[in-house]
């Protein structure tokens, strides 16, 4: 039987690991790992699986790895558009709320690998949680039983390469936004609605309010706040 492997930290996939083992264990056998440390060449290799996928996934993968065993990344733009760190963020901040969910090889370049193929993913509405959740299930509900069902066959990127920065806690602050309205105060809330993402926020005195689940409700964004210690 040939074996699976699935390596990410989020809950949301952890949860749609368990729904994909459940309805392709008499095909696949399946392993999950949750941490960096877990993720060995000696441990892979005990296992030797036909692929494994990282969805939602930040950290270094060891040469060693990617380079004898398929290894597949998922990253949320139309590469070879937006290669680079906080995709959501820079297609939010960009105003680009139709984007790809682009499954490529990893090799030793950032987000340039050859593609297997992308799906369609919208993100008009919702919380960059919400988001996740939804690109989440695109991912383990459409894409990976593709890779399940035939071999995909990758293929080079094509088109200009741009690059995204990976953004940084203090860009989190409201009031170094310009020309702020309605709609994108609304975005810039909810692009960064997210566990483990710095919220957005207004710095005041030693304190800062911090704001999260936003809505839009006729000409006001409305949601809830939260004052913390500002670190």
């Amino acid at each position: 039987m040939r074996s699976i492997v699935i390596v990410t930290i989020k809950e949301w996939n952890i949860k749609n690991y368990f729904e994909l083992k459940a309805k392709y264990e008499k095909e696949f056998q399946f392993f999950l790992f949750t941490s960096v440390e877990e993720l060995t060449y000696e441990a892979i290799e005990k296992i030797k699986p036909k692929y494994i996928f990282f969805p939602h996934w930040s950290w270094i993968i060891p040469k060693t790895i990617y380079e004898k065993y398929e290894c597949v990344v998922f990253h949320m733009t139309d590469l070879p558009f937006g290669r680079g760190g906080s995709p959501l963020q820079n297609l939010i901040v960009n105003e680009i709320y139709d984007t790809k969910i682009s499954a490529i090889r990893v090799n030793n370049e950032l987000d340039s690998g050859d593609i297997y193929l992308k799906e369609d993913l919208n993100i008009a509405i919702g919380s960059a949680e919400e988001i996740f959740i939804n690109a989440s299930n695109i991912t383990f509900q459409k894409i990976i039983p593709k890779f399940l069902k035939k071999d995909l066959k990758a293929t080079p990127q094509e088109g200009e390469v741009t690059i995204f920065k990976r953004r940084k806690p203090f860009q989190s602050n409201l009031l170094e936004q310009d020309n702020l309205t309605i709609n994108k105060v609304y975005d810039f809330v909810r692009m960064l609605d997210a566990e483990g993402y710095p919220k957005a926020f207004i710095p005041f005195n030693s304190l800062k309010i911090e704001f999260s689940e936003v809505h839009k409700k006729g000409d006001k964004v409305i949601g809830r706040f939260e004052v913390i210690e500002n670190e």
